[in-house]
C-alpha cells in the first residue's frame, strides 16, 4: 500500500529499478556475472548492493574499486552486467501498485516521468519489454546528468522537464539514496519497498 503524503503535487517522478519494475534480483545478477568476468573475488551481498542503489553504474564500479581494493575497468563491468541483464529480461516484471498509480496520474492529465540512476537504454528497453513505456513521455537516466544519486540533479531535470516547480514534485524511490536526492531537491518522497521476486 502506497503512502501518499498531503500536498499539491503537480508532476509525479519515479525511479525505475526496484520501484517501477521489480528488476533489482536480475541486476545483483547480473554484478555477480560482471565481477566474476573481470576477475573479482570479494563478497557482494544484496545488502551491499541496495546501499548503492540509485547510485549510476560507472560511479558504482568505482565506489566498488575503492571499498574493495579492486582495479576493475568501469566500462567493461557495465557492459558485462548489461549483456546478462538483457539475456535474463523475461524475469523482470512491474510492480503493479506504483505501475498503477503512475497510470492513473497520467490518465488525469498529470505529467509524469522517470528519474534512474541506470543507463538509458537498459531503462527504456524494460519499461517496453514489461509494458510500460507508454505511460512515460519523460525519461531522464544518468547520462543526463553529471552527478549520480544522492545528488539531485536528475530530479531537478526531470521537473523542468515537466514543466513543475520542485516542490511540486511527488518522486517514487525504493533507495535510501534516491530519498536523499529528492529531498535534496525540495520534492516530497515516497518510500517504495516492493517484495523482492528472489526473496
Amino acid at each position: 500500500m502506497l503512502e501518499i503524503p498531503a500536498g499539491d503535487w503537480q508532476g509525479y517522478i519515479f525511479d525505475h529499478d526496484g520501484t517501477l519494475s521489480l528488476s533489482m534480483h536480475v541486476h545483483f545478477d547480473a554484478w555477480l556475472h560482471a565481477f566474476r568476468a573481470s576477475g573479482a573475488d570479494f563478497e557482494f551481498t544484496r545488502e551491499v548492493a541496495q546501499s548503492y542503489a540509485g547510485v549510476g553504474m560507472h560511479d558504482s564500479v568505482v565506489l566498488f574499486n575503492e571499498r574493495f581494493g579492486t582495479s576493475m575497468d568501469p566500462g567493461r563491468v557495465v557492459r558485462d552486467q548489461e549483456d546478462y541483464y538483457f539475456a535474463n529480461l523475461d524475469k523482470v516484471i512491474p510492480y503493479a501498485p506504483v505501475v498503477d498509480y503512475a497510470r492513473a496520474r497520467r490518465a488525469e492529465g498529470k505529467p509524469v516521468s522517470v528519474a534512474s540512476g541506470s543507463v538509458r537504454d537498459t531503462v527504456v528497453r524494460t519499461m517496453e519489454a514489461i509494458g510500460i513505456a507508454e505511460i512515460f513521455d519523460i525519461v531522464v537516466t544518468q547520462e543526463d546528468v553529471t552527478r549520480s544519486k544522492p545528488a539531485p540533479d536528475l530530479f531537478l531535470l526531470a521537473a523542468q522537464r515537466m514543466g513543475v516547480a520542485p516542490e511540486r514534485c511527488l518522486v517514487f524511490e525504493d533507495s535510501k539514496l534516491g530519498i536523499q536526492g529528492a529531498r535534496e531537491a525540495g520534492m516530497g518522497t515516497v518510500f517504495v519497498e516492493p517484495e523482492d521476486p528472489a526473496g
